[in-house]
């Protein structure tokens, strides 16, 4: 599924998975691919003010770093060490499993991780209409779906939405 995505796309997507995995969460939701198009931001548009803090301190993503250091650990360096290569894009691979179409997975050095229903609808969306899947489709699969939470954190973090919309090309009513 990987094939029609641009370089920062997926980047976007694989650090999505990597938080998930990091934080033990048993599938990849909407939130984190909102925190991993935060911190890749495969596209440039102006409109999307938030940042990655801003997006982390309302997603819950827990943060082992913090306790490590209390032990002398630092987590950084332990990733540098242990992870080398691991978050380049093309040893991931998300796939749809043959007998059970409405699951969707993302593969990795680091292991396997399912979409919840939020994820897989956003990685729908943005594979809807022919073409490169770029940032600015993951960021309309994000919004396409109020249920998933995403506009809230967005508009938590001060982004102006419209705009927002306007700016990023999603299309706001259906096409009969």
């Amino acid at each position: 599924m990987f094939d029609r995505y641009t370089e920062g796309a997926r980047r976007a997507v694989v650090r999505a998975g990597i938080l998930a995995l990091d934080a033990g969460r048993p599938a990849l939701d909407a939130d984190l691919i909102l925190l991993g198009v935060a911190e890749v931001r495969p596209f440039s548009l102006p409109s999307f003010t938030a940042s990655a803090a801003d997006v982390r301190e309302r997603v819950d993503v827990p943060d082992p770093g913090s306790l490590l250091a209390t032990l002398g650990i630092d987590l950084a360096e332990v990733h540098r060490r242990t992870r080398a290569g691991t978050e380049e894009p093309g040893r991931w691979t998300l796939r749809r499993s043959r007998v059970r179409p409405l699951r969707v997975t993302l593969y990795g050095p680091l292991g396997q991780i399912p979409l919840a229903m939020h994820a897989r609808k956003v990685i729908e969306v943005a594979q809807w209409r022919p073409g490169p899947i770029t940032g600015e489709r993951l960021l309309w699969g994000l919004l396409a779906d109020y249920a998933n939470g995403v506009g809230r954190i967005l508009g938590d973090a001060g982004v102006n939405l419209p705009d927002l919309v306007r700016e990023a090309g999603i299309p706001t009513r259906r096409a009969a």
